[in-house]
């Protein structure tokens, strides 16, 4: 139904290149630049930029993809909605951050699946940003997310709380104090989560609030890996700000431990997200009622 036109779009767009794009869609390159020359004259804007030998979206290009990715996702959904509709079969996409991947989470959609014979779920993990992106462009039924965004089109129901906290080896000389300084804190080699996530985050925000920055502590290593941070952890690389949701496997099997930082508060909802217009609310609903009594 879309036109072709659209799919040369976000082709070229992924691809950096028309004759990349061509090949991924079975077109030749004349084809493709055509495609994207007939766009811009309907639009009346220059879609892409040429610079040493590049290409790369204007302005105008990112806004037309977004809304090519849109439409795309409306033509998919529609066809899987009238499948789901004949056969009785429901199939869902779920985005999940990566703290939320070490978390009950995924089991409670498992759980779900199990339940519903039938039932498929694709889970996609990315961050907070991208979940957010592809709620709005409508790739994604709904996304597991630490706090709220302020965007009216979604609607928010909280499954959990959680907080932050120090995750430190069983071994480690500060594992049974429960509670840790700032000052002792600094002392720390810190192995972090990268600046761009939810949980880094939250806790330079409380950094800021006691007139504190990360340049007043000992970091070591960034990276986005949860798992890897926790295996570093346990081998006495260093020490861990993480989301205690994501540790609780660790705790049970007493491979960390977890210490509150005095002096910071860092609590935050664990919500269910999904556009406020998505057709099958209950989907969500029965989705968190299966994570509270896991």
């Amino acid at each position: 139904m879309i036109d072709q036109k659209v799919f040369s779009l976000i082709k070229v767009a992924e691809k950096g290149s028309y004759t990349r794009a061509a090949s991924s869609l079975g077109l030749t390159q004349p084809a493709v630049s055509q495609h994207i020359r007939m766009l811009e004259d309907e639009l009346q804007v220059r879609l892409f930029e040429h610079s040493h030998n590049q290409i790369h979206l204007t302005p105008e290009g990112e806004v037309a993809v977004d809304y090519a990715k849109r439409l795309v996702s409306l033509e998919e959904n529609m066809y899987r909605a009238v499948k789901n509709e004949k056969q009785k079969i429901t199939s869902l996409t779920v985005g999940i951050t990566h703290t939320m991947e070490c978390s009950k989470v995924v089991g409670a959609l498992a759980s779900f699946a199990d339940r519903d014979a039938g039932m498929m779920i694709k889970i996609i993990t990315e961050s907070t940003v991208s979940l957010y992106r592809k709620l709005r462009n409508l790739e994604l039924d709904f996304a597991v997310i630490a706090g709220r965004s302020g965007d009216a089109g979604l609607q928010y129901i909280q499954m959990d709380t959680d907080s932050l906290v120090l995750a430190v080896a069983p071994d480690h000389p500060l594992a049974q104090k429960g509670v840790i300084t700032i000052d002792e804190l600094k002392n720390e080699k810190l192995i972090l989560r990268l600046p761009t996530s939810n949980t880094m985050r939250l806790f330079t925000a409380n950094l800021v609030s006691q007139n504190l920055s990360l340049d007043d502590f000992n970091v070591i290593l960034e990276l986005d890996s949860i798992a890897t941070i926790k295996d570093l952890i346990r081998r006495n690389f260093g020490v861990s700000v993480l989301a205690k949701s994501a540790c609780l496997d660790e705790l049970k099997k007493h491979k960390l431990e977890v210490l509150s930082i005095e002096n910071l508060s860092m609590n935050r909802e664990i919500n269910l997200v999904c556009r406020s217009d998505y057709e099958h609310p209950e989907l969500p609903e029965k989705i968190v009622q299966i994570y509270r009594d896991l």
